[in-house]
């Protein structure tokens, strides 16, 4: 296959221009390699130097030499690397040697080779994001922002790289992606797209959210477009900076990811979330704390918040309770980053706000809204006369009357729920606002009538779907809605709360008519049965199954 590719003077502002590489199969071209992100020019030509500075060759300048620059020879090839050769030394330089967000086919990172996202949407300078090989030899993704910098891929609390599948015990430092969708490292990292054995375009970009993804070329109907085959962090709100300082991320699959400012911060940037917001208030402080977080063991709320408060640059403080720890745990923050909403954690934030004088821009939901009256009364309040036994006689009648009234309904409400015949859905069995409900028609659609079928069992066929998102997902399809119904509840309500690395997320559901459906996470490796019934796996990757299957288990069972 011949890919399409041209190198240009690309525009990224008003008389502002980059020389880069893109790929021009899509209405708008896609970027893959950008030679001075971070220095536009108004102007200029291609120029060939020496070790002291002189040129040697330049496009359009009277002063190269004909007989040089006759030996040089610029060529973009098929596979998107630019490349410079000299007629008798052969190889000079190659674009494949520095590459800026995008890694393609055939393109080898190294230990001293970076990926480096987009500023945004329309800055195409370096952002905040970067994906190397740090001293321990593992592939990681690092934040690196204005005020701070962190790992985030790996998961951090992951005490050790192996609990990821990584090594530490390697020295080459390497990383590739081929044109089959197959993405290794040296690490022991092995990513296969789900598309994987299709020869197509594919690339691997770091997006300016921070999130690794394998991108695949396929033909629409409008024209081409990628699609998502694989991506390293499946809830952004865990990719750190994504909301920038003093402000909190939360994610479903069916609104996608949110970003909101904490309570008295207001955001700084309208157009760009990675700024985060600023305080709408002014705590003088002159003092400069060099941890961005402390910890402290089985203490108080009230010890907790005396710590906070009598720290100049404390900025409040999380205070969790651990049940199998037996213990409070305190943690005061002198930065507030990487806030993250999520129904599983089991702690408060306190804020340090001031007392009196500040009015905050965020207004109060009617739940914590209250009156405050501050007049004066004009003349004195006096007390009416009660009768104790009257008023004691008042209560106990209202009391009767009310569980009267109450009886009745409850009996006529149970009757009348006995003689229909009752739908789970319409019972509340299917409140799943965490995840994003499908009608069938989208699920239909989604996996062309259900026709590439990846697994049966467990009551159900499992299809292969894309869906509206450009995600791949594994759509099951229970095969009666009546008899199917205790399986949709058990995995939708209990497989859906599940968050461990061993077991895959669920992305959403369908229950409409006798229809019952549910969405996972595409496996990307293929079905676990397949794997051992094979022979490609030796035995200690069957052992390493056995052992991570086993964690599932014991997390289930916990």
């Amino acid at each position: 296959m011949i890919y399409i590719y041209i190198y240009v003077l690309f525009p990224v502002g008003e008389n502002a221009f980059c020389f880069a590489i893109w790929l021009t199969r899509f209405s708008a071209p896609t970027v893959v390699w950008m030679a001075n992100r971070d220095d536009p020019v108004d102007d200029g030509k291609l120029r060939l130097t020496n070790s002291a500075g002189i040129t040697v060759w330049a496009t359009r300048t009277a002063a190269s030499t004909p007989l040089e620059s006759s030996k040089l020879q610029l060529q973009l090839q098929n596979t998107g690397n630019l490349v410079l050769n000299h007629s008798q030394s052969g190889f000079i330089w190659q674009s494949f040697d520095s590459p800026t967000d995008t890694l393609l086919p055939q393109q080898t990172l190294t230990r001293i080779s970076t990926l480096v996202s987009l500023s945004s949407k329309v800055d195409y300078s370096s952002g905040y994001y970067k994906l190397f090989f740090d001293n321990d030899n593992v592939l990681h993704l690092l934040y690196q922002g204005p005020v701070v910098s962190s790992l985030y891929w790996p998961d951090p609390e992951l005490s050790d790289p192996g609990h990821a599948g990584r090594s530490i015990y390697n020295s080459s430092r390497a990383a590739v992606l081929n044109e089959s969708g197959y993405f290794w490292t040296s690490d022991h990292l092995e990513i296969l797209a789900t598309d994987f054995g299709v020869k197509t375009q594919r690339r691997l970009t770091l997006d300016r959210d921070g999130n690794l993804k394998l991108y695949s070329l396929e033909a629409m109907n409008d024209g081409w477009d990628s699609v998502v085959t694989w991506q390293a962090v499946s809830d952004p709100c865990t990719i750190h900076g994504i909301c920038g300082p003093n402000s909190v991320c939360s994610y479903d699959h069916a609104s996608g990811r949110r970003c909101s400012c904490l309570q008295g911060f207001k955001i700084k940037d309208l157009t760009d979330w990675s700024f985060g917001c600023e305080a709408e208030f002014n705590l003088a402080c002159n003092q400069s704390h060099e941890k961005l977080s402390k910890f402290l063991p089985n203490v108080t709320l009230q010890h907790c918040e005396n710590e906070c408060l009598t720290t100049c640059s404390c900025k409040g403080f999380l205070f969790v309770v651990k049940a199998d720890y037996g213990g409070y745990l305190c943690y005061p923050k002198y930065e507030l980053f990487n806030g993250q909403l999520t129904p599983t954690f089991e702690g408060d934030l306190y804020l340090r706000l001031p007392k009196v004088g500040f009015v905050y821009s965020k207004t109060l939901d009617a739940a914590e809204s209250w009156l405050n009256c501050t007049a004066e009364l004009g003349r004195p309040v006096r007390g009416t006369y009660e009768n104790k036994i009257l008023k004691l006689l008042l209560w106990f009648t209202t009391a009767v009357g009310g569980l009267e009234v109450t009886c009745i309904f409850l009996a006529f409400f149970t009757l009348f729920m006995s003689s229909k015949n009752s739908d789970p859905v319409a019972e509340g069995h299917l409140l799943m606002s965490r995840f994003k409900r499908f009608k069938f028609s989208e699920l239909k659609k989604a996996t062309r009538g259900f026709v590439e079928v990846i697994g049966r069992g467990g009551g159900g066929v499992v299809s292969k779907g894309i869906l509206p998102d450009k995600r791949v997902a594994a759509i099951k399809r229970l095969d009666e809605a009546n008899q199917g119904e205790a399986e949709f509840l058990i995995e939708v309500n209990t497989i859906g709360r599940l968050n461990h690395m061993n077991l895959i997320d669920i992305w959403g559901y369908c229950a409409e008519g006798k229809h019952r459906l549910v969405v996972y996470e595409y496996m990307e490796h293929g079905s676990l049965a397949e794997k051992l019934t094979s022979n490609e796996l030796d035995w200690k990757k069957r052992f390493d199954i056995a052992v991570g299957t086993a964690k599932g288990l014991a997390y289930l069972h916990e």
